[in-house]
């Protein structure tokens, strides 16, 4: 692995441990295995190095979340894979962690691929909720959009409420209720 590669997957690593701030350069070097002026050989400083890594693990996590997705079965069933995928549920999602650290928050370079990522996610979800009211699954009055931002919500929710009890049953019970929510049949108008 080359330098850079080492200095890329360094800091994706520690961004996901201690956030941007706690990531110093000298960690990155340390973890890298790389001499002091690697970084600025191979990239402006911190933050240039930063949006590589957070670059590299957005787009990890639509291919990961696209195998999944795009992968064979019902909609409900292509959305149930994805919230149950294998998740190391107390370790968080390394984007969404970002999203509570003020300077990824404050830098647009550094937060882009993570709306871009969470918008990618949405606009897939809400697609597949789509076709699944097309095709009868799911009943005509849901939101794609809506379904979609509370998959996505119940997820990142998920991370947060696990870490906070040290215990993944949080996230599991939130993804059970949100399944049995999908998988309830439609209700009709009239019903009401």
């Amino acid at each position: 692995m080359s330098t850079s590669e080492r200095l890329i997957e360094s800091t994706r690593e520690l961004l996901w441990e201690r956030g941007y701030v706690g990531t110093s350069p000298k960690a990155i070097l340390e973890r890298a295995g790389a001499g002091q002026g690697s970084m600025y050989h191979h990239f402006r400083g911190k933050p240039d190095l930063a949006a590589a890594a957070i670059r590299r693990t957005a787009e990890e996590m639509r291919a990961s979340a696209e195998g999944v997705l795009g992968g064979p079965g019902t909609p409900y069933e292509r959305i149930e894979a994805y919230l149950l995928r294998e998740r190391d549920v107390l370790r968080g999602c390394p984007l969404g962690r970002l999203t509570m650290d003020p300077d990824v928050v404050a830098d647009e370079e550094l937060r882009a691929p993570v709306d871009e990522t969470i918008g990618w996610l949405r606009g897939r979800l809400a697609g597949i909720v789509e076709e699944g009211k097309a095709r009868g699954d799911f009943g005509p009055g849901l939101d794609g959009e809506e379904i979609a931002a509370a998959v996505v919500a119940t997820v990142q929710g998920g991370y947060v409420l696990a870490r906070a009890s040290g215990s993944p049953a949080a996230f599991d019970a939130g993804v059970r209720g949100l399944l049995s929510l999908l998988s309830s049949p439609p209700v009709s108008r009239t019903a009401r």
